[in-house]
């Protein structure tokens, strides 16, 4: 049974998922502050993909993510913020926007996509 989100049988890359996104009201609904551009200003972008792929790897590519629906702060530090702006927070989300299947880990392609997402998404709030 295919699930029922805004991304059955769609293509899975960033401009499709973007429009989904904004589609949907997110994007606008989430903005970074100024401690949060400052922090990625004076890290640089690098900086925050790596933090991006770390807390993607941690708390939401396992099969089953502990504290599932609770796991990302909604504040703290910028990548949280791009989460939640970009659907990828908690499983059921990530399923929605992305249709990637809960119950299974993600692939590194899949996590890679996802943190493509999150950088797109800082960037523009940034420029």
């Amino acid at each position: 049974m295919e699930p029922n989100n805004l991304a059955t049988k769609q293509t899975n890359n960033i401009e499709t998922i973007r429009a989904r996104l904004e589609k949907d009201g997110r994007t606008k609904r989430f903005h970074l502050g100024d401690a949060e551009i400052e922090y990625i200003q004076s890290r640089g972008i690098d900086i925050l993909r790596l933090h991006a792929t770390d807390f993607i790897q941690k708390r939401i590519a396992p099969a089953e993510p502990k504290n599932d629906g609770h796991q990302t702060p909604t504040k703290g530090h910028p990548v949280f913020i791009a989460q939640h702006a970009c659907g990828c927070h908690d499983r059921d989300t990530l399923e929605t926007f992305f249709a990637i299947q809960k119950g299974k880990p993600l692939s590194d392609k899949e996590v890679t996509l996802v943190v493509d997402v999150l950088i797109n998404w800082m960037n523009d709030q940034i420029a």
